[in-house]
């Protein structure tokens, strides 16, 4: 804008820009884009909003496709993380969860690889589990009990093994079939199911 007439607020306000030092005029061009980039962040906001929806989605169906597997076979339901989270709660209702939790000690008990931390934990999981009247005792019977105690005296990793093993096949034959006609078991059930029907009719 240019103007000839005296007192002309224009002509003032070239005059004033032109008195400043150029680093303010610098200073000034940066702020406008700054403002610029932070008046797009929204829209990348909405996008970034839109991909953590889908990743959501994404993990509904596999939690969904999970729930369903873990009727599939005991073995289904014991590789799920969420699958012996669950059966452990409806163990508690029952108050049978200490040959969940036994099963569970024995599989990290295997994982270990120090020869002295493997004893402190075989005498630990068979004072807690194993012996007769334990605080958590599991059901298993008398020579499985004797079996173990003697493995103790030279423990390794596979010395709870046959008592692990009947604890297994006594979950999977009496408390398994359970869990899967329980209300809670029920209700996920058909959570998944719908989930499954609401996304095919959306295909």
């Amino acid at each position: 804008m240019s103007c000839w007439m005296p007192g002309c607020p224009a002509l003032s306000m070239c005059r004033g820009l032109a008195a400043l030092p150029i680093t303010c005029l610098e200073r000034a061009k940066d702020l406008k884009t700054r403002l610029g980039i932070l008046l797009h962040k929204p829209k990348l906001g909405h996008k970034t909003g839109t991909s953590s929806k889908l990743q959501l989605g994404s993990r509904r169906r596999d939690s969904s496709r999970e729930v369903l597997e873990w009727r599939e076979s005991f073995d289904q339901l014991l590789k799920s993380k969420s699958g012996v989270n669950a059966f452990h709660t409806f163990l508690k209702t029952e108050f049978s969860e200490e040959n969940l939790d036994f099963w569970l000690a024995c599989e990290d008990f295997k994982k270990t690889r120090s020869k002295t931390k493997l004893a402190s934990k075989a005498n630990r999981i068979f004072e807690e589990f194993v012996q007769s009247e334990a605080p958590r005792e599991v059901n298993i019977d008398h020579e499985t009990r004797e079996i173990t105690r003697k493995n103790l005296s030279g423990a390794t990793s596979a010395c709870f093994n046959e008592a692990q093993a009947k604890t297994r096949t006594l979950m999977e034959k009496d408390s398994y079939p359970r869990f899967l006609k329980s209300a809670s078991y029920q209700d996920m059930t058909k959570q998944a199911n719908s989930h499954g029907t609401s996304k095919r009719s959306h295909t």
